[in-house]
């Protein structure tokens, strides 16, 4: 029975109205591609469609690429065909592609021709290989790499061809949109799972927290195979405005786009802004921009530097279970009389939450409410629209994080008298290199497989452009040989080289408690 006052929340519905109400508005620039609204649906539904050639309802689609396209595309074209999409970073080490397509179930993978060859290799390790369909970038000069063993992607399109009447519609809102993998405080990835529903208020929320409109022309710098962009694949998508996609971070290519493109947005993690503001083109820019970022802050200087570029930068705060941001630094009008430095120190606080996401609060380990004084120190948790449904496959994980009703971040923070939180420290051994999760617990299973290695700690250190980098303390086996560089290499062999230490310390003992674990406070101390 049809009903006349209920309809599914769903963001495929942001596509399908603006395919009609602004069919010939520019929608999508990446180089010299340039599509409308129009354009952009009807390569979402060709996508879909061949899709569901080799996806059954609720199965997973995995896509490992940068920003380009055919990655946006993705983001309607899984959920339009009824899958689940699950976006992976290119440069993810084998192990990690291994055990996240086996532990998804993946029955398709759409990856680019970059890291084809290294994905190819992984799916043949598999119990049940996923097809693989190789994305050439004509305009990054990457053409297919021409493996038997890949399908082409022109060759996969084709498969769906025909009239584009797959419905921007689902028939159930709490039904999965997104699998989205975080390492956490384990060295195995957990995959945290989005709806359709809080996809769809996710996006609404950004799009009224950052002021997107039709005139709006976005700059993809934050990947969009972390936290789904932060939900802006779709609210972009719902303001009409136009996406402008970027495939690498480089201050050249960032500043020709502010010059050439027009932006108005972008999001970034605390190194995008240091980029921007170090760049040689650096100068202040006539369209003004608003730039939000998240993870740790970025220092009052460079906030200082944003402003006088005339971009406005924005402080969210949030993790891959709460579909990216959670909370925002909403700017107080009595703050403009403040000092720059003054101010900048008030905007790198974490906030309030964002209008869709629910609520926010520091607890005891007793799950007591601690007061607004900007001091008590306590466990930030959170509930809501904002929070995932569960850990894929996890339910021992999904019950220890939402304990009490309440999702527990993990993360140490205080409540200040103005109702805004500010985080202090984090509980998860988590490091936050350039926006990018570190499970310091995974380098640490990485660097004891080696034979010479005793006893090791990884702790998180500040980092000027990072914002952090992983530091290893090391205590070898007796009469080891190994050094600096070959526990690096065989680090490398194990997880992603960004992960990988920028250094390792050769100490004779780890700090240790009485009942054996390791004192990791005094080791960050001995850094400061």
């Amino acid at each position: 029975m049809i009903n006349a006052n209920f309809e599914p929340l769903t963001p495929l519905s942001f596509l399908g109205r603006n395919a009609v109400a602004f069919p010939d508005r520019e929608a999508v620039v990446y180089g010299d591609r340039r599509l409308t609204y129009r354009e952009f649906s009807l390569a979402v539904q060709q996508q879909a469609k061949a899709i569901q050639r080799y996806v059954a309802p609720g199965e997973t689609v995995t896509v490992v690429a940068p920003n380009t396209p055919e990655m946006l595309f993705a983001h309607f074209a899984a959920p339009l065909a009824d899958a689940i999409l699950n976006p992976l970073n290119p440069r993810l080490a084998p192990q990690e592609l291994r055990y996240i397509l086996e532990h998804s179930g993946s029955k398709l993978v759409l990856v680019d021709a970059e890291v084809s060859r290294k994905l190819a290799d992984v799916v043949l390790e598999l119990p049940e290989p996923p097809a693989v369909v190789e994305i050439p970038d004509p305009v990054a000069d990457l053409a297919a790499s021409g493996i038997p063993r890949l399908m082409n992607y022109d060759a996969f399109l084709h498969e769906g061809d025909g009239a584009p009447d797959l419905r921007w519609a689902v028939h159930d809102e709490g039904h999965p949109i997104t699998l989205n993998y975080t390492s956490g405080t384990t060295g195995a990835p957990k995959g945290a799972v989005y709806s359709h529903r809080g996809a769809y208020l996710g996006a609404l929320g950004n799009l009224i927290h950052n002021g997107y409109s039709g005139s709006s022309r976005y700059l993809w710098t934050l990947p969009m195979f972390h936290c789904n962009g932060w939900c802006t694949p779709w609210a972009v998508t719902a303001a009409g405005g136009t996406h402008i996609c970027l495939r690498s971070v480089r201050a050249e290519d960032i500043w020709d786009a502010f010059t050439a493109e027009g932006i108005t947005h972008l999001c970034g993690a605390p190194v995008v802004c240091s980029t921007i503001v170090e760049a040689e083109q650096a100068e202040p820019l006539q369209t003004p921009i608003r730039m939000t970022t998240a993870g740790a802050a970025p220092p009052p200087s460079t906030i200082e530097k944003l402003e006088t570029l005339n971009i406005t930068p924005v402080h969210v705060y949030g993790l891959t279970e709460v579909y990216g941001p959670f909370t925002i630094c909403e700017p107080q009008e009595e703050w403009e009389d403040r000092t720059p430095r003054e101010r900048a120190q008030l905007m790198a606080r974490q906030g309030v939450p964002m209008i869709h996401a629910g609520e926010t609060k520091i607890v005891d380990e007793h799950m007591n409410d601690l007061p607004a004084d900007g001091a008590s120190l306590g466990e930030v948790v959170l509930r809501g629209n904002g929070v995932m449904q569960e850990y894929y496959k996890n339910p021992e994980a999904t019950e220890e994080a939402f304990r009490g009703g309440w999702y527990h971040t993990g993360d140490l923070g205080v409540l200040h008298p103005d109702g805004y939180i500010e985080l202090k420290d984090r509980a998860k051994d988590i490091i936050i290199s350039g926006g990018e999760n570190i499970s310091s617990i995974e380098l640490e299973k990485a660097l004891y497989s080696h034979p010479e290695v005793q006893d090791v700690a990884v702790v998180g250190i500040s980092h000027d452009k990072w914002g952090e980098r992983p530091l290893a303390y090391v205590v070898q086996v007796p009469e080891s040989t190994v050094d600096e560089d070959q526990l690096r290499q065989h680090c490398a062999e194990h997880v992603a080289k960004f992960k990988v230490p920028d250094r390792i310390e050769f100490v004779a003992e780890l700090p240790r408690t009485a009942t054996g674990k390791v004192r990791k406070h005094t080791l960050r101390a001995d850094q400061s």
